[in-house]
């Protein structure tokens, strides 16, 4: 029965320039999504419009298996180079002219648009008018922020102003906005008029919670005779400023600990550059399916993360932070504001010190137990699931108010 009470099903439009088998946080949140959406027990029709693969070039699957689903995918092909901004802007253009054309349907209840460079909000705002239907935005990140700060300059002042107008147009047409970080908040009151803004943030996906316990990674943190390993695992760019922290942090602590990178990204090739002109003892590996990454968390007595010295950053919650969390490893951080808030008050055997600063970073490593953390309260409280099924029924309520009877 719909929730309407009517034979019609709810038909839903779902946005994101990410979703599986990509390996990035906002194709695991727009699985998850997608998932919580049909899991409700309402008559819901999903289609998801996406990308072909394209999150990094060491990772691009040939074959896709969006068969098995209970929702349609549709996915838009995009040009082989996505390096740099520039290259960026003319994939989702492609996207954005594409995306028209693959979705099934000419009407929909409400459109949700899951975005963190502002480019997908703005394509869910001029469809929803289009398609009839209502629109429901989940914010990751705060873009016009953002490249303010990692790419400064006279010549971004125009861009940033355009951004600018696009996010005030965006959030303008926008019946429900969902902000992924508390953090966000203050910077969005300050703009704009609304007081309805919803929380729901990452979590943490069953595969991780499943791991964990006396038959998971309990217990490995401290077991091998090698020296302990770092890991860090995700992406490396700009936001992550590996190479102005992993290097050097690598040689200081060369009789203590040995690190290993896994992962992909804009910035790699400087990570890489960085390591050989110091020598730095770091193991670098490509980006790898979360299977055998889990492989990869099991053998690592340290779990590392880090955000860039920049004042954006200080809004930001990392999803990889959940993540880490579950697995009960220690966790040495490299954050400001907002998440190192939420560190020293939410998780237990986590060091944070300021990004960049490597001294404090190497203090704060040795001074790190190399204990396991069960952590029951904080996965309980942050799994992914019930997240998403608190989220999906926002949606739905969204949807349903805008529907006659």
């Amino acid at each position: 029965m719909s929730p309407t009470g009517d034979k019609q099903p709810l038909r839903v439009l779902l946005i994101s320039y990410y979703f599986p088998p990509d390996l990035c946080a906002g194709s695991f949140r727009a699985k998850a999504m997608a998932d919580a959406l049909m899991e409700l027990g309402c008559d819901v029709e999903l289609d998801v419009v996406t990308t072909e693969p394209n999150r990094y070039q060491s990772h691009r699957p040939s074959v896709i298996n969006d068969e098995d689903l209970d929702y349609s995918v549709y996915r838009a092909p995009l040009p082989e180079t996505t390096a740099g901004l520039s290259g960026q802007v003319r994939c989702f253009g492609q996207f954005a002219r594409r995306a028209r054309h693959l979705i099934p349907r000419d009407r929909y209840d409400i459109v949700v648009a899951t975005s963190s460079r502002l480019m997908t909000a703005c394509l869910g705002a001029w469809l929803a008018p289009r398609l009839g239907a209502k629109l429901y935005l989940d914010i990751r990140d705060i873009f016009v922020e953002t490249i303010t700060d990692v790419f400064p300059g006279r010549l971004l002042w125009p861009v940033r102003r355009l951004f600018d107008g696009m996010e005030r147009w965006a959030l303008g047409r926008a019946d429900r906005v969902n902000l992924v970080s508390e953090g966000f908040l203050p910077y969005f009151r300050q703009r704009y008029q609304r007081a309805d803004y919803a929380l729901f943030t990452n979590g943490i996906d069953s595969e991780f919670i499943a791991s964990t316990g006396a038959s998971g990674l309990e217990g490995s943190c401290a077991e091998s005779d090698d020296l302990p390993e770092v890991v860090y695992a995700g992406n490396i760019g700009d936001g992550q400023g590996l190479e102005r922290i992993i290097p050097e942090l690598a040689i200081r602590t060369r009789d203590y600990a040995r690190f290993t990178v896994v992962g992909d990204g804009g910035t790699r090739g400087k990570l890489i550059e960085r390591c050989r002109e110091l020598n730095a003892p770091v193991t670098l590996v490509d980006a790898v399916p979360r299977s055998q990454l889990l492989d990869i968390y099991r053998s690592a007595a340290v779990l590392f993360l880090h955000l860039n010295d920049l004042p954006a950053f200080k809004r930001v919650l990392p999803s990889k932070l959940f993540e880490y969390a579950a697995l009960g490893k220690p966790i040495l951080a490299g954050v400001s504001g907002y998440a190192k808030d939420f560190i020293q008050e939410r998780i237990e055997g986590a060091e944070v010190f300021d990004p960049c600063d490597v001294s404090a970073a190497e203090q704060a490593l040795r001074r790190l137990p190399l204990e396991h953390y069960r952590r029951e309260a904080f996965v309980n409280e942050f799994s992914r699931e019930a997240i998403m099924k608190r989220m999906a029924g926002d949606i739905i309520r969204v949807a349903t108010g805008q529907r006659d009877g």
